[in-house]
C-alpha cells in the first residue's frame, strides 16, 4: 500500500471526477490548510459536497476522511511554523470559548494516547529504566521542561540520572560518550522534532544502550532509533506545544516504577524526609512553629 498522500493522488488522478480533481488540486497546493478542515469545510472551499470529499478519501485508498486528514497532518508535521500555528489555532477556535476549546482538546489528546500507546513498550521501558546503571534523558526546547520533571523524580528515586537538556552538541556528547549497554537512553521530542535528539539516540543505540522514545507519532524520526516507543499525542497546530498527554505518560511511568521498586523507593524517601525535616526545607503548617520563628 502506497503511504505517501501525493503519490496516491497521482496514481488515482485519471479516475477522478471533476469535483474530485478540484479536491486533489487544492490538497496539492494547500495541504497545510486542508489538514485542519472538516470534510464539509473542504467541500465548501472547493465547491463540492461533503459526500464528494468523503468519496475522494476512499477513492485514493483511505478508510474515510479522518484518515485522509491525518495523512495531510503528517505531511506538514515538520513544516508548520510558529506563524502557521497561530493562524490555524485562531481559525480552529474562532468564536468558541477559548478555555473550553483548549481544555477539551487536551482531554482528547489524553484519550488518544490511552488508545494508541503500546502496553508492551510501556512495560519494557519501565523495566529497562529501573534496571539501568545510568539513565540518560534527552529533551531540549519545550521538551526540556517535562524531561527535567522526569529526571527530577528518577534521580530522587535512583540517583543515577544524567540530563542532556542543552542545544550544545559538545556538552551533550561530553556527557553521553560513556554510555554503555548497561544504560538506558530516553529521548523526548515533539514537532518540530530535534535532529540532535535523533542523533543522540542513534549514538546511544550503537553503544548497546536500551533506547526509549517519547514522541507523538509512529512517523516521528525518533521511532527508527528506539527499542521502546511510547506515543503521547501532542498538537502540531497549537500556538504552544501541548504537553499534557506526554506529562501524563511520564507520571504513569514514575508510578509504575515506584510500584515495582516499592520497598527501595520507600526507604529512599524515608531518608529524604528526615533530611528535609532536619534542614527545615519545607515551611511548617503548625501555627505554633510559625509563631516561634517570628
Amino acid at each position: 500500500m502506497v503511504s505517501n498522500l501525493l503519490v496516491r493522488i497521482d496514481m488515482a488522478r485519471d479516475s477522478f471526477s471533476k469535483g474530485q480533481r478540484r479536491i486533489a488540486n487544492f490538497i496539492e497546493e494547500h495541504y497545510d490548510e486542508a489538514a485542519f478542515m472538516t470534510a464539509s469545510k473542504l467541500g465548501d472551499i472547493v465547491g463540492v459536497s461533503e459526500s464528494t470529499v468523503v468519496r475522494f478519501a476512499t477513492e485514493i485508498g483511505y478508510s474515510g476522511y479522518p484518515y485522509l486528514q491525518k495523512a495531510m497532518q503528517e505531511m506538514i508535521r515538520d513544516k508548520l511554523t510558529s506563524i502557521g500555528r497561530i493562524e490555524v489555532t485562531a481559525g480552529r477556535i474562532g468564536d468558541k470559548d477559548v478555555l473550553d476549546s483548549v481544555l477539551n482538546q487536551d482531554i482528547d489528546k489524553i484519550k488518544r494516547t490511552i488508545e494508541e500507546i503500546s502496553r508492551e513498550d510501556f512495560e519494557r521501558a519501565v523495566e529497562s529504566i529501573i534496571n539501568a546503571e545510568h539513565i540518560y534523558i534527552f529533551g531540549v526546547k519545550s521538551a526540556s521542561y517535562i524531561a527535567s520533571f522526569f529526571g527530577y523524580y528518577l534521580d530522587l528515586m535512583f540517583g543515577n540520572v544524567i540530563m542532556l537538556n542543552t542545544t550544545s552538541k559538545t556538552t551533550n556528547y561530553e556527557k553521553l560518550f560513556r554510555i554503555t549497554e548497561k544504560d538506558v537512553m530516553i529521548g523526548i521530542s515533539f514537532p518540530r522534532y530535534s535532529t540532535m535528539a535523533v542523533d543522540a539516540m542513534s549514538f546511544a543505540r550503537e553503544r548497546g544502550a536500551h533506547v526509549v522514545a517519547i514522541t507523538d507519532s509512529m512517523v516521528s524520526p525518533l521511532v527508527s532509533t528506539a527499542d521502546s516507543i511510547l506515543i503521547a499525542r501532542s498538537d502540531i497546530a497549537s500556538i504552544v506545544d501541548s504537553l499534557v498527554a506526554p506529562l501524563s505518560l511520564i507520571n504513569a511511568l514514575i508510578v509504575a516504577m515506584v510500584i515495582k521498586r516499592k520497598d527501595e523507593v520507600k526507604e529512599t524517601f524515608s531518608k529524604l524526609e528526615q533530611v528535609w525535616l532536619e534542614q527545615s526545607i519545607y515551611a511548617s503548617h503548625n501555627s505554633e512553629d510559625l509563631s516561634d520563628e517570628k
